[in-house]
This record gives C-alpha cells, sequence and structure tokens, in this order.
C-alpha cells in the first residue's frame, strides 16, 4: 500500500499566505495557495495590496526566520537592490524623548518595497512543485463541521464553483478576514476581539534621491510625542531599491496628512516635531502621487482563547494579528508565525490530533508581542478606545518611555530596546535587574540638540 497525499490549502497569496505555504511545504506533500488576484510576474503593484505603496521594512527577527524558511533569500533581495541597514548606526530618529544616538550595530533592517520583497518570496516558494497557486480565485468558506474542517469553497474566475479538499486549510487573508464569522457559521462560539484605532492616516510618496545620497543613506525617523496632549505627526523617510527613497507621513485625528501632492512638503516641515525630512526633500525628485490609506487599526483576534477548536484549520498573518503598519513589524510577524507552523507540524507530528490548536496557540506567539509594542503607544491617542488606557497600560507606559529616555544616552540600553523592537528576544529583557538600574540612573550622555546626520550625509543629500 501506499501512503495518502498528504495536502493543505492556504487562503491568500500575499506574504503571510506565500511563507506559510513554503513552511507547509517541507512537512506535507502538496499546497495550494488560492489567491484573489491575478498575481503579477515581477515586481508590480497589484490590487489587492494597497498597503505596498507605503513603508516597508523586515526587522532582523523577521529577516532571520525568512532566511530560515528561504535560504539564501536575503542575498537575493540585497542583489535586487534592497539595503540591509543597521540599527542603530543607519538610523536617524527623533523619539518622545529626543534624537536617538547612532550606537555601533545591534541588529539591522531589510529594506526595499513591498512589491520587490514580495515578487521575490513569492518566485522562490513557487519555484517548489510542492506549491501550486489558483488566482484570480473568490474564497467562499470552509467545509466541515464545527469538530473538524475538510476543504474550502472556491469560485474562480469562470464564476465556477468548486471544493478544494484539504487536511489543514489556513486563512491568510489579512485585514479582510472573515474567518471569524465562518467558524461562528459552523457553529462554534464568538471569538474574543479588541481593536484599538488610533485614527492615524499615511500619506506616501517615492521620490528620486540625490545621486550621492542613493546608497548608504541612513533610515530618517521623527516620532510623535503621546505625551503633548494633541493629535499626534509623524514622518519616516526609508531607502529603497534603484536610488529612491519612500516616504510616508502620518497623522492622527484632527491632524491627518494631507492627500495633495503640493502640500506634502509643507505637512513634513510645518506638523512634524522637526522639519529633517522636509528639508531632504527639497534636494530630491517627487516620482509618484500620495497614496494615502487610514485602514491603520490594530485589530486582535484571540483566537488561541476559544474553549473549542476544529480540526485541521488555523488563522495567521493579519487575519490573525492586524498592526499599525508604521511600525513595521506585520512582515516579521508573518515569517516568524511561518516559522512557528513549521516547527510545530514538525514536533507534534502531521495528523496528530489537536494540531490545529497546537499550530494556532504557536503563531499567535509572535503576533501577541508585536501586538504590545503597538499598543503601548497607540492606545493613548485620543478615542483609540472606547474606555481609554487601563491601568497596566499607563504603567507599561510609563517604564517604557523612562528606558527610551534613557536609551538616548545609553548605548547598552539602547541595545536592550532593539532587541524587542527587532523581534529578536521578548519584553522580558526589559525587566532585568541591570536594566531596572539604568532606567533609574537614565541616560548617561547629554541630549543631541539636532538630528546626528554626518557631515557627508548633509553633503550627500544637498544640506551643505
Amino acid at each position: 500500500m501506499t501512503e495518502r497525499t498528504t495536502t493543505a490549502v492556504v487562503l491568500g497569496g500575499s506574504l503571510s499566505g506565500m511563507l506559510a505555504a513554503r513552511a507547509l511545504a517541507d512537512v506535507i506533500d502538496h499546497v495550494t495557495v488560492v489567491e484573489r488576484d491575478v498575481l503579477p510576474p515581477g515586481p508590480e503593484p497589484r490590487k489587492g495590496l494597497p498597503q505596498a505603496r507605503h513603508v516597508h521594512q523586515l526587522w532582523s527577527g523577521g529577516a532571520q526566520a525568512l532566511e530560515e524558511l528561504l535560504p539564501g533569500i536575503g542575498g537575493q533581495l540585497r542583489d535586487a537592490g534592497a539595503h540591509r541597514l543597521p540599527v542603530t548606526t543607519d538610523m536617524v530618529a527623533l523619539s518622545p524623548y529626543g534624537w536617538y544616538r547612532r550606537w555601533a550595530e545591534s541588529h539591522h533592517m531589510l529594506l526595499c518595497s513591498r512589491d520587490l520583497l514580495d515578487a521575490t518570496v513569492r518566485a522562490a516558494v513557487l519555484a517548489d512543485e510542492r506549491v501550486e497557486v489558483v488566482q484570480g480565485a473568490e474564497v467562499l468558506g470552509p467545509v466541515g463541521t464545527d469538530t473538524a474542517v475538510t476543504g474550502v469553497r472556491i469560485r474562480t474566475q469562470d464564476l465556477a464553483e468548486r471544493t478544494l479538499s484539504a487536511d489543514l486549510v489556513l486563512d491568510a487573508t489579512g485585514r479582510g478576514s472573515r474567518a471569524a464569522g465562518w467558524l461562528t457559521d459552523l457553529g462554534l462560539p464568538a471569538v474574543e476581539r479588541r481593536e484599538v484605532n488610533s485614527g492615524v492616516a499615511y500619506a506616501s510618496r517615492c521620490f528620486r534621491a540625490p545621486e550621492g545620497a542613493r546608497e548608504g543613506f541612513p533610515v530618517v525617523n521623527v516620532q510623535p510625542d503621546p505625551r503633548a496632549g494633541k493629535p499626534g505627526c509623524g514622518g519616516v523617510l526609508l531607502p529603497i531599491e534603484d536610488g529612491r527613497w519612500i516616504v510616508t507621513l502620518f497623522g492622527s485625528r484632527g491632524a491627518e496628512p494631507p492627500t495633495e501632492a503640493s502640500e506634502f512638503e509643507r505637512y513634513a516641515r510645518k506638523e512634524l516635531r522637526h522639519p529633517v525630512i522636509a528639508e531632504l526633500l527639497e534636494h530630491a525628485e517627487p516620482l509618484t502621487d500620495v497614496a494615502y490609506t487610514r485602514a491603520t487599526a490594530n485589530r486582535r483576534h484571540y483566537y488561541e482563547r476559544m474553549p473549542v477548536w476544529p480540526e485541521n484549520f488555523a488563522v495567521l498573518g493579519d487575519a490573525l494579528c492586524a498592526l499599525n503598519p508604521i511600525y513595521g513589524h506585520g512582515m516579521s510577524v508573518a515569517a516568524q508565525g511561518a516559522v512557528a507552523l513549521r516547527d510545530t507540524v514538525r514536533r507534534r507530528g502531521w495528523g496528530s490530533p489537536g494540531l490545529a490548536r497546537r499550530i494556532q496557540r504557536a503563531v499567535a506567539r509572535p503576533a501577541s508581542a508585536a501586538w504590545d509594542l503597538a499598543l503601548g503607544m497607540d492606545v493613548f491617542y485620543p478615542g483609540a478606545t472606547e474606555n481609554g488606557p487601563t491601568l497596566r497600560d499607563r504603567l507599561v507606559a510609563a517604564y517604557v518611555g523612562r528606558l527610551l529616555h534613557t536609551a538616548t544616552g545609553n548605548g547598552r540600553i539602547a541595545r536592550r530596546v532593539t532587541d524587542v523592537t527587532s523581534l529578536e528576544r521578548g519584553a522580558e529583557v526589559l525587566l532585568a535587574p541591570s536594566v531596572l538600574l539604568a532606567a533609574v540612573v537614565g541616560p548617561l550622555k547629554p541630549a543631541l540638540t539636532g538630528p546626528p546626520l554626518t557631515t557627508e550625509e548633509r553633503k550627500a543629500a544637498g544640506l551643505l
């Protein structure tokens, strides 16, 4: 007798779905990815990913997970033009507590357009003959009962409906996921859910960097101060491939950034806490109009807390935990979740009882770490939650704020903070006795009075 072929269906062909497919290809026979869009052949925009027009970054915790799933992918991305930037060496960042110094490298980021990242990952995943993609297909819902899912119904481009049978169905359909409704339709209880909506809107444009600033230029980040008692405004400039900068400006309710290109630089100059981004843009060439979005709410479904859970079904990526994109954690969480998926199947064994529930709990862990980081800031925006920050929120924020203040003048604490923000280590490292003592002492160096751009960087950008 021959063994039965094991199959999985992944709903959603964006980064989270493709990485989940790659993770499963290591442990089962065949994976089908179902995607609503017709996927482009290269690094091009697609309808179902409007957020691709805004800044994206892959923190080192996510880059390591990506490399584990697709060995050599980091080199492929860099060969295609992506930048590897050391943290905090190549960061010019104004925190709510002052300018950070540019300490020696502790972590890194991979920077490129979302289109390039997705296309590179997609090509690598689909090169595996165990993975296929069904494009231009609408997901109608899972097939099964409250105890087990056995497949999924889809509608293809010719409007024909069919069922894909599967031993495992993964929902990676992003912010528009209907998994919560699907589960109640199968007879399961409603899932616990929380939303923290800072009301932040994003406006982004691409620019051609000045010739001398197209390689080796740092990230520039001006953060809002949630303690200011007014709407928060900020901006990020990231160097990406082809000598371009992508700049995202953001503002919360009452201080939203402009939709018009003519107002873009004015907002960067007048509304942000420092005009450095506007000064840099004076010498850059605009390449695109303004891309705008308000879909920035933090939204968490606690599927791992469900009292019962069906076999053969799990939810991951933004469908599980959608984060305010400004913190740059969504792609790293997707990569770490895919590694957790693969490792859980390997450890527990394919087809073992309760495997789907164990998968759901495993993928929730990296999502929860990033969720706590996002809420530490966003919960303080007016109207973000119905009842405002909890006592726990305020105590945690006060301590983290003290650490951020200390990090402006203490390189060891800056490293501990970036241990967490890079998603390489958990927040427990911030509670070590030596870190607690450093927080009491505060910064060891005086505050910087302006952005720590080097003379060479200023010249390259046209500021001198």
